[in-house]
């Protein structure tokens, strides 16, 4: 297969349905899936198993025991088995436009991470996503009603719902208008080849708990090895299903600004384990 996407999975079987139904819809099919579990859900190797079935995609289950947040570790392994040499990340509550993939494959660059952003939709939107909506491609059409409702509720509690992420601008001269040439790194939307992340020796494994880990600390060691961060923000959209703010782990904190003082960007628990 032409790319890898690697979809980082906890207990959500019903948005990891989803996604598989939007995977169904993209413009762009040549790819395999590996599906990164932190964890060892029964119903979520049902749904697996129901899907490799219809032999839609190429379809991989990687899983590990449940023992806290290690995200950092599962996707490790999900690298060393990808058997193409363009990565794909995104998490297992984003459901892709018809789009994503293309937008990714197409923009790649050798020596470049391509970094998107989410729309963060809010608990009635998200509960209205099914398998018709996105089989009628409808859950990729924004609303006047929905472009209202976010431009008059930015301090609620729940995410924003930042519905100009959802706008796709695929002239180059209006997307300098609205992006920055030079992104951050999302966990949840970027993509890499993978011999970029073999050179920094892929996810630092010491992390252990959300935040940081999986995207903070590995642009900054990507950076420190050369890499060019570029856009794909408006042409790489994905939808943020709801679920209450996660909270970042301090421990990473701690742990990550002391990696940012070594300024080495080869971690050392990581692809490959060093002493």
């Amino acid at each position: 297969m032409r790319t890898t996407l690697i979809i980082s999975v906890y207990n959500k079987t019903r948005e990891l349905e989803l996604i598989f139904c939007a995977l169904l819809v993209q413009s762009f099919r040549d790819f395999e899936v590996i599906v990164s579990e932190d964890g060892e859900n029964v119903n979520m190797k049902l749904l697996i198993d129901k899907w490799r079935q219809k032999n839609e995609f190429p379809l991989l289950h990687l899983t590990q025991e449940d023992k806290g947040f290690r995200k950092n570790k599962i996707l490790n392994e999900s690298v060393k088995k990808s058997s193409s040499e363009y990565l794909i990340f995104f998490d297992g509550d984003c459901i892709p436009h018809p789009d994503f993939v293309k937008a990714h494959f197409e923009n790649r660059n050798s020596n470049s991470v391509l970094c998107g952003r989410r729309v963060n939709l809010t608990k009635s939107v998200s509960e209205k996503i099914n398998e018709d909506s996105i089989a009628n491609l409808d859950y990729s059409r924004l609303k006047l009603s929905q472009i209202i409702y976010s431009s008059l509720n930015r301090d609620k509690n729940d995410f924003n719902f930042n519905i100009e992420e959802g706008f796709i601008f695929r002239n180059r001269v209006i997307r300098k208008l609205f992006t920055n040439e030079d992104e951050h790194l999302l966990g949840c939307n970027f993509s890499v080849h993978k011999t970029l992340l073999e050179k920094i020796n892929g996810f630092d494994e010491n992390y252990e708990g959300p935040g940081l880990g999986e995207d903070s600390d590995v642009e900054f060691r990507l950076r420190l090895a050369g890499a060019v961060f570029k856009s794909v923000r408006n042409l790489a959209v994905q939808y943020h299903m709801y679920h209450p703010k996660t909270i970042e782990d301090v421990k990473n904190m701690k742990y990550f600004n002391e990696a940012k003082k070594s300024k080495n960007y080869i971690c050392k628990n990581g692809l490959v384990k060093y002493e």
